[in-house]
């Protein structure tokens, strides 16, 4: 008797996607061809333009304005795609294809609560009665590791921690069971517990029988995950095959360089970008004097039931110059209260913060205006800190102005800016909006740098970034260190990044600093549950690495 062959949930041949028309057409997307079984996961990985994000799309019928596709074959679940009517696509979207964004408080609605978002899913497909309609959001939200589900129902997505908002926007995504979900950079933001909660929720439905899409540039998650991986660059995919093959012997030379820019793959302190100079000799500081100092920080915020929460118990630190302290910590933490605290933005409720000796509570808001500009921050998203309306070079030159720096040698010191943080000095016409993300970073790091500071805060400033922009990044922080003898306090919640850039580390829960040493030390030798725990669910490239270059594996 023959075999009866299974209809893969997707089916993919000659995908291409255009946008615009006529002399102005572009296609963004060359003939990806691909399947997906029930209880597989495919994973696309690649950088920002690589094509992915508008691959995934294409497959929902939502490539975007102006968005053309062409397909040999588009088949969901043994049907046509290319035939749907919108009315049609509305029904697979949710009930047979369901769809997670890295951005969970763009995607939720910010003026309905967390249990309407989630019944609507269940409303829409009628998978439940109106009457098991509330249970069943309570279920999915446990079901996601949502603590306290009733309580969270009745939230509004600007309550929760964003970890949190991922897991409801996971939960809205998967209400009527859908038979493949399409999950577009889910874990991106999220602590790295959060990050394998996410994950083994993931596993756990694709052991279940539903079929995985994954777009990520998290080559460490993917391999945790994937069973398949397809490398994409420029629109086109460039290698594939399964995963521990593809990245465990890359044989592609950009899905090496994708490899090679991993912080977990290198040596703490080494340079991480392949085509990158070799690094500045690191300078010897004389007895790396105490720039920033904390003793006994506290932070206490009142709650809306008349309660109080504690935000930052008992935190004491020493920044000194030309060493970078990484701070990591769940959401919730505190890290980023305590880092705003060092800064200056916003007075502890105990505890002090002295700058060379003195305090901030001793300065008067005239000198505290201008230390603030001599204690920058670098953002995990720069954009949202730059005025809109400003080109490159005024918002670079804006902690110039305030300084009173004259204008001739303000324009004279932006293209010195740029010019440091590997930036044409041309760019310095252009606004924000027009460069790549990484392209932004570096126009922050620039800003960051106008006046001379002896210490930066980095509150999470590469974890919206690929990979290998990452690496550029990372590298370029170390230069500038090296030869400016800069003290950075490093926020993360990337363990694997925190590694490789500090000298010490402080590890927080709950508002207070549960371990604190030697980098080395504290994650080769943890001795605390929670740090043990942080390390534990770290995911990894698990497969040995080669060297030797490799012919192009088949797509």
């Amino acid at each position: 008797m023959t075999p009866v062959l299974e209809v893969p949930l997707l089916d993919v041949t000659d995908l291409r996607v255009t946008f615009g028309h006529g002399r102005a057409a572009r296609e963004v997307v060359h003939g990806v061809s691909f399947t997906l079984a029930a209880s597989e996961c495919v994973a696309i990985v690649g950088e920002s333009g690589s094509g992915k994000s508008v691959t995934a799309r294409s497959l929902l019928g939502l490539a975007g304005i102006g968005g053309t596709v062409h397909a040999g074959r588009l088949d969901i679940a043994g049907e046509d795609a290319r035939a749907f009517t919108e009315r049609r696509w509305r029904q697979v979207r949710g009930g047979q294809v369901g769809l997670v964004l890295q951005d969970a408080l763009g995607s939720l609605d910010p003026v309905r609560k967390v249990a309407a978002e989630i019944t609507d899913a269940l409303r829409t497909h009628r998978t439940v009665t109106p009457a098991q309609r509330p249970q069943r959001v309570h279920e999915l939200l446990a079901a996601v590791g949502v603590p306290d589900p009733e309580i969270r129902a009745q939230q509004y997505p600007h309550q929760l921690s964003g970890g949190l908002r991922q897991r409801a926007l996971i939960a809205t995504a998967i209400a009527a069971d859908p038979a493949v979900l399409v999950a577009d950079e889910p874990t991106t933001a999220l602590d790295v517990t959060v990050q394998a909660q996410v994950l083994d929720l993931l596993a756990a439905r694709k052991d279940a029988g539903m079929a995985l899409l994954l777009i990520s540039h998290d080559l460490a998650v993917v391999s945790r995950i994937a069973d398949r991986v397809l490398v994409m660059k420029d629109g086109e995919v460039v290698e594939s095959g399964p995963g521990r093959e593809v990245l465990g012997d890359p044989r592609h030379a950009y899905t090496r360089r994708l490899i090679a820019a991993v912080p977990s793959a290198h040596p703490r302190g080494s340079r991480l970008s392949l085509d990158a100079a070799p690094a500045p000799t690191r300078p010897v500081l004389s007895g790396g004097e105490v720039v920033l100092e904390a003793h006994d920080l506290r932070k206490v915020y009142a709650t809306p039931d008349g309660g109080s929460l504690t935000a930052v118990d008992g935190v004491s630190l020493a920044v000194r110059a030309g060493r970078t302290v990484g701070v990591v910590g769940e959401s919730g933490s505190g890290k980023t209260t305590t880092g705003h605290l060092l800064f200056g933005y916003g007075r502890p409720d105990g505890g002090t913060v002295s700058v060379d000796g003195r305090a901030w509570a001793d300065h008067s808001p005239a000198e505290l205006r201008r230390l603030h500009q001599r204690f920058p921050v670098v953002h995990q998203d720069p954009a949202a800190s730059f005025d809109p309306r400003y080109t490159v070079g005024r918002t670079v030159a804006e902690p110039l102005q305030v300084a009173g720096v004259p204008r001739p040698e303000r324009r004279r010191r932006v293209a010195e800016l740029l010019g440091r943080v590997g930036l044409d000095p041309a760019l310095a016409e252009r606004h924000p909006r027009q460069l790549s993300g990484g392209q932004r970073q570096r126009v922050a790091i620039a800003r960051a740098l106008a006046l001379e500071p002896r210490v930066v805060l980095c509150d999470e400033p590469v974890s919206a970034l690929d990979v290998s922009v990452q690496a550029q990044i990372l590298d370029l922080l170390a230069d500038l260190q090296a030869t400016l003898g800069i003290a950075y306090v490093f926020i993360s919640h990337d363990l694997g990044v925190v590694r490789h850039v500090s000298d010490e580390v402080l590890v927080m829960q709950h508002g207070r600093v549960v371990e604190q040493g030697d980098v080395e030390d504290v994650f080769e030798r943890p001795q605390h549950p929670y740090t043990k725990s942080l390390l534990d669910a770290v995911p990894t490239l698990d497969a040995p690495l080669r060297a030797a270059p490799h012919p192009s594996r088949s797509a």
